[in-house]
């Protein structure tokens, strides 16, 4: 049975339309449709409720070794306040999730992990713990909501003061406050947009989600639900876990090597990467030149080659055209060039074009 999230019932009231995803009873949109909710955090901003993301803290002195054991990427010389995103590899080398995680001291890292991977995710982090450390799932404790646009700024400063305003992109306040509210406050977001992650006590939720809406509404600011969410993240070339990558591909094959840090000493993983060698795909974006749209699974072609297969797709709202991500032979992965997927039997034209598609 599916949970609801301790904004379920701002969302029915709002006319959200509701439907299962990751375990939860989220809105996909409210009555202005996607299209007009992605516009929004293009153009002024959205708020979304994230609430079925995974908060997991590490604690103890051994809490960085553990991280760097887990994680590809290398989490020496963070500063307190500093997010880092990962990927966390199983030892074939392919993806067990992706995750961000803030720093609040030496010895308490925050992880914030896909909804439907948290379970998973935890098991995996306790079963290859080290020395002195704990990992603990706190994710009932949290509503999470997402402020997300150009004026989310604009927004929170009406709520916030100074100090619990994270400035920097990736940084992070745990000490914050909005609207009278305890929040960790965050400058993440998954749209290719500026904005704001506020992780709040669950009870808090939705007095935080009204107070937000209300300091908004001459901004701009509507409801915006899953659908938006993807196409937003698809605009901007941000893959997504079961889509881009998965437990058999690599981070190093979606497009994700910069956070692979091979000099380290050790991770998970590791040695099968170096046994993998230089990766022989490589994940593009696709601009649809003929007619339809190309969803994933659907096999990319080069005349009467296939040299792979897309893996999200959608009809991109800011740009107007449909776009597609592919994993695809390297070697004809060129920019510019012309290839055509199968959708569901017929060809659908569509040219290599550099990743992101959209940029702020």
């Amino acid at each position: 049975m599916e949970r609801k999230t301790p904004l379920y019932e701002k969302h029915v009231e709002a006319g959200g339309k509701i439907v299962p995803f990751a375990g939860y009873l989220l809105p996909v949109q409210y009555s202005a449709g996607v299209i007009a909710e992605h516009k929004a955090v293009r153009e002024a901003c959205g708020i979304f409720d994230v609430s079925h993301m995974g908060e997991i803290f590490c604690r103890g002195k051994d809490a960085l070794k553990n991280l760097n054991l887990l994680l590809t990427n290398d989490f020496n010389g963070m500063h307190d306040g500093q997010a880092r995103y990962s990927p966390m590899c199983n030892e074939k080398g392919g993806v067990v999730d992706d995750l961000i995680v803030y720093k609040k001291s030496d010895e308490e890292y925050l992880f914030v992990v896909n909804a439907a991977n948290k379970d998973k995710d935890h098991a995996w982090m306790k079963a290859h713990q080290v020395g002195e450390v704990s990992f603990d799932d706190e994710s009932d404790l949290y509503a999470q909501i997402a402020l997300q646009g150009p004026k989310s700024e604009v927004i929170i400063e009406k709520l916030a003061a100074s100090e619990s305003i994270p400035k920097a992109y990736y940084s992070v306040v745990f000490q914050g406050e909005a609207a009278g509210i305890p929040c960790i406050i965050s400058r993440t977001g998954y749209t290719g947009e500026d904005g704001f992650e506020f992780y709040c006590p669950a009870d808090k939720g939705v007095e935080l989600w009204s107070k937000l809406l209300e300091a908004g509404k001459d901004e701009g600011l509507i409801p915006c639900g899953l659908g938006a969410r993807d196409t937003l993240r698809l605009e901007a070339g941000m893959p997504l876990y079961g889509h881009e990558m998965d437990d058999e591909i690599s981070p190093r094959e979606t497009g994700l090597g910069i956070f692979v840090k091979m000099d380290k000493e050790n991770f998970i993983g590791k040695a099968s990467l170096e046994e993998r060698g230089t990766p022989t795909i490589k994940r593009i974006g696709l601009k649809v030149t003929g007619r339809g749209i190309i969803r994933e699974h659907c096999d990319i072609h080069i005349g009467d080659e296939k040299i792979g297969h897309s893996t999200s797709g959608t009809h991109a709202p800011y740009l107007g055209y449909p776009i597609a991500m592919a994993l695809v032979d390297k070697t004809k992965a060129q920019i510019g060039a012309e290839v055509e997927a199968d959708v569901r039997g017929r060809r659908v034209a569509a040219e290599i074009v550099k990743l992101q598609f959209y940029k702020k």
